[in-house]
């Protein structure tokens, strides 16, 4: 008896941790080897903790940086607003959904209550992993009800002005007062285009020197750790055949003496990791895949255009 208890108890442990860890799985199962190690790294100015503007390229919400020198209500900085789903304004419904559910699912796990009754059997397992599974639609659901909801509110829905080659410019600018609109040429979509490419070859040739002048000083350092950590283990990564096949401009605003753009890109890639002393294959594979992401450019006065920052969609 005090071992069918003690089983029944170690289940229910592995199940709430299983509960609990699976956001973070299903989020890192995203995660490439490529520039930026498909986390979101960067500052976009006084828009940092803001969410760039949905676009027809990217129509969800970019994920808030995970590195980031930004500090939240620093000069020139605003506080946070929409960082995220769960910070997103007016988010609470969607928050309190979500504890809800999740609360209700582990109380059913420990006390043996729940959509299933519980742990008790083969059948309750079962029950508890489509229990999970429910969680993950209804919130999903919920997610897409909100980002749909609030699109229009949004400047910058791509609207195909004669932009150059992939990248369809947008209608409007900016996210909020106290930023003069900034509006793009063709040779600015080119710049972008080119240094898509540029950074990518740089990435892959691990030349620091050419990243310096393709990167702002932050974005600079990142590349720097990740590069040091890929020797570390022995590993370099490889990407090449980089090809932009869809752009939206997502906002362009000015700040100072710096002019700032978010743009929505979806290029295509052969990205692989391979072993520095044999050459075999480690992850990745040779055959193109495609990636969304959103990056931003920074320009300085007087300067040309240099990547400010790189947001998973």
């Amino acid at each position: 008896m005090r071992f069918t208890q003690r089983a029944h108890g170690f289940v229910q442990a592995i199940a709430v941790i299983l509960s609990l860890a699976l956001p973070v799985m299903l989020a890192a199962s995203s995660a490439d080897a490529r520039i930026g190690g498909g986390v979101s790294s960067g500052s976009r100015g006084a828009r940092t903790f803001s969410a760039p503007p949905s676009t027809s390229t990217a129509p969800g919400t970019a994920q808030p940086f995970n590195r980031t020198t930004a500090e939240p209500g620093s000069p020139g900085l605003g506080a946070p607003a929409g960082g995220g789903f769960f910070n997103r304004p007016g988010g609470g419904m969607l928050r309190g959904l979500f504890a809800g559910f999740l609360g209700a699912g582990l109380l059913g796990m420990l006390f043996g209550g729940g959509m299933f009754g519980g742990l008790g059997g083969l059948s309750s397992i079962f029950g508890l992993i489509l229990q999970i599974g429910l969680i993950i639609i209804v919130v999903r659901l919920a997610m897409s009800w909100w980002q749909r909801r609030h699109e229009t509110a949004y400047a910058g829905a791509a609207a195909g002005i004669g932009a150059p080659s992939s990248f369809r410019a947008a209608t409007g600018f900016g996210l909020g007062s106290g930023s003069a609109p900034l509006e793009l040429i063709p040779s600015d979509y080119e710049a972008f285009e080119r240094l898509l490419g540029e950074i990518q070859a740089a990435w892959s040739n691990e030349d620091i020197g050419k990243l310096r002048t393709l990167a702002t000083p932050e974005m600079v350092s990142y590349f720097t750790g990740d590069l040091d950590a890929n020797k570390a283990r022995n590993q370099i990564n490889k990407t090449s055949y980089v090809k932009l096949l869809q752009g939206d401009l997502a906002e362009a605003w000015r700040e100072g003496d710096s002019d700032f753009a978010s743009v929505a890109m979806r290029f295509s890639l052969i990205d692989k990791t391979i072993d520095r002393t044999t050459g075999q294959l480690v992850a990745g594979s040779e055959t193109p895949s495609e990636v969304t992401e959103v990056w931003t450019f920074l320009r300085p006065r007087g300067a040309g255009w240099e990547l400010s920052a790189i947001q998973q969609t």
